[in-house]
């Protein structure tokens, strides 16, 4: 065989396997970001699918080589294929969890999609400008001052509502600069953005990183004038770890000014964590708790508490605030089950929320602002804005 037809043939099995992890549960942690490629971007990956066609089908390598080709383009587009069932009744949805009305195009602020998910979108690859500052907002005892990224300018035409954005990382990972591109987006639809750093363990264990977010929004608040915000309307917005650092932060405060808040597939009960574990070979959920925690549930019932009290799940009572959770069907990460019992739990508390399921979608799904899950994804948070600012 010529090298160059070698070399066809091993291409095109390359991209076979890689559209695979559409449609299949990843089998190592070392393809995170593959996984996250051929779910949210297979539809650009499709194009490196072209050397399985390029000879046509003269022999039958040649017609082998398109047929392989065709099903790689089939599982790479599997996604799209899903994504209109969710787009159809995702504003009902909504409008029957937080009462918001779908945006009219006569009334569009800032660009907002009018549509949960629009096949136009998907090669909007370019964020919005937004003009952002970076400055401290704390310097604990024994820790290096802790920065905030303030999206939006200091001067608006009216008090803004307050966005903030806690990045994910397992609580030992990450900086405010993981969500930049919904930070531009929010900024620039005339909200008060702040992408927030914190402590992170094991150097600083629980519950170092809640303290940090606490000291940032009062921070923040403290300077509402100077920052044109409106300090009674704040809502929190995290993913991963962030999201669980934020619904426990919304739930534990009992905050009148915590208007809503916004979770990206998080954690939410540390100690049904520790019983059920992701994929050792994806993330080693026990090793992340005890860094986080300072220790394991069984070591003492002083830690068993300490687990209880960090988790959202049992903190969330009837005055929570309205939730929005999002969570990919197939997050192997953080299994979907966190999300839903904690749907099922604000259900029977009578709390407005809404669980979005993504069914193709895995951990860190809106990494692709136009990919279908970030389209969905950003249809659901301009909504629930618009829902919870009023209240």
């Amino acid at each position: 065989m010529p090298w160059l037809a070698a070399l066809r043939v091993l291409w095109v099995s390359l991209m076979l396997a890689w559209a695979l992890l559409a449609v299949f549960r990843m089998p190592h942690g070392v393809l995170f970001y593959a996984t996250v490629a051929a779910t949210e971007a297979g539809y650009l990956l499709a194009l490196l699918t072209l050397p399985a066609f390029v000879g046509g089908l003269a022999t039958p390598r040649d017609i082998a080589l398109s047929a392989v080709g065709a099903a790689t383009l089939v599982l790479l587009l599997s996604p799209l294929a899903r994504v209109g069932a969710v787009a159809r009744e995702l504003p009902r949805q909504l409008h029957d969890a937080f009462g918001v009305r779908p945006p009219v195009v006569t009334a569009m602020d800032a660009g907002e999609p009018v549509a949960p998910y629009r096949a136009l979108a998907l090669l909007s690859l370019t964020d919005p400008d937004a003009p952002v500052e970076t400055f401290v907002y704390a310097t604990p005892d024994g820790s290096s001052p802790l920065e905030l990224d303030f999206y939006g300018g200091r001067v608006a035409p009216h008090p803004r509502t307050l966005i903030v954005i806690v990045h994910g990382g397992s609580w030992r990972n990450g900086n405010s600069e993981q969500l930049t591109s919904m930070a531009k987006r929010l900024a620039a639809a005339g909200y008060a953005v702040a992408a927030i750093n914190y402590r992170l363990a094991p150097v600083h264990p629980f519950p170092a990183a809640y303290d940090d977010l606490r000291s940032a929004v009062d921070h923040l608040r403290g300077r509402s004038e100077e920052l044109s915000i409106d300090a009674d309307s704040v809502v929190l917005y995290g993913r991963s770890a962030g999201g669980h650092l934020v619904l426990l932060a919304a739930y534990r405060w009992g905050a009148p000014f915590v208007r809503g808040v916004v979770a990206l597939y998080p954690p939410t009960d540390l100690r049904y964590s520790w019983e059920h574990p992701s994929n050792p070979r994806i993330l080693d959920t026990p090793g992340t708790l005890r860094a986080f925690m300072g220790g394991a549930p069984d070591d003492s019932p002083a830690m068993g508490a300490r687990y209880d009290d960090a988790s959202p799940y049992l903190a969330a009572g009837p005055a929570a605030p309205p939730t929005l959770l999002i969570h990919g069907g197939r997050d192997e990460l953080v299994r979907p089950v966190h999300s839903a019992r904690l749907a099922e739990r604000l259900a029977a508390l009578g709390v407005p929320h809404h669980l979005l399921s993504l069914p193709w979608a895995t951990h860190g799904c809106e990494a692709n602002p136009a990919g279908p899950s970030g389209q969905l994804i950003e249809y659901a948070v301009r909504a629930f804005l618009r829902a919870v600012r009023r209240r």
